[in-house]
């Protein structure tokens, strides 16, 4: 019988399997903004790698904040490559009401149906700031604790980062699903720990084979699924 959750934030909270990557292209494309994958991806990996680099992001910035910086990273990466017109305004707001309804509709019900039975802990590689994120989308109150990596010092795919989690929870790792949209990054490192899996598998990026416990398409899924372990 599970006692306790583990559970990711990026690609899974927030938008129940999208890699960001394809949140981004989906975005892009909205606003017609033409762009090859290669460029894209390279766009998204130089914000990803600046913000990784550099503490921009403080305690106190929202989500919204949050993806305002990252999207304006990727704005003047695109242009110095020679790519103009790009509304960073609607590029945000697509990205950020996705969000916002995908945790209203689908990740906040999963959550508080869980939570009436299991604890939960996040685990996530973020910037520092998610205790302000989760109190932007009033999911604080069903989170027991977050285990951040800029905060912790150590970053998934390092299985160390489970093994706080496992510690945060307090159960041994065979009573513990860990759940997350990444093989790479959640499923893997989480089994090297002894945890159970669940694999949110969605529209992913350059994904690892792996072996999890179960496969869901949805959080939505997750309720009706972890009695059954």
């Amino acid at each position: 019988m599970i006692r306790g959750l583990m559970i990711d934030f990026g690609g899974t909270v927030d938008t129940d399997g999208v890699h960001w990557y394809n949140m981004f292209r989906k975005a892009y494309s909205l606003c017609g903004v033409d762009l090859s994958d290669e460029l894209l991806r390279d766009a998204y990996v130089n914000a990803e790698r600046t913000l990784g680099r550099n503490r921009m992001i403080n305690p106190n910035y929202t989500f919204r904040k949050t993806l305002e910086i990252k999207t304006a990273l990727q704005k003047e990466y695109l242009e110095r490559h020679g790519i103009e017109n790009i509304d960073a305004d609607s590029i945000l707001n697509f990205c950020y009401e996705s969000v916002t309804d995908n945790i209203r509709i689908v990740s906040k019900p999963a959550l508080s149906e869980i939570t009436e039975y299991l604890p939960v802990v996040l685990v996530t590689n973020f910037y520092g700031n998610m205790h302000a994120v989760l109190r932007e989308f009033g999911l604080d109150g069903l989170i027991k604790d977050v285990v951040e990596s800029s905060v912790v010092g150590i970053r998934k795919p390092d299985p160390e980062i489970f093994a706080l989690g496992l510690s945060v929870l307090g159960f041994e790792p065979h009573v513990t699903l860990a759940v997350g949209d990444s093989a790479g990054n959640d499923i893997i490192p989480a089994q090297k720990t002894g945890c159970r899996t669940v694999w949110l598998k969605g529209i992913g990026w350059a994904e690892q084979e792996c072996h999890p416990d179960a496969t869901v398409s949805s959080l939505s899924e997750l309720p009706a699924l972890i009695p059954k372990f």
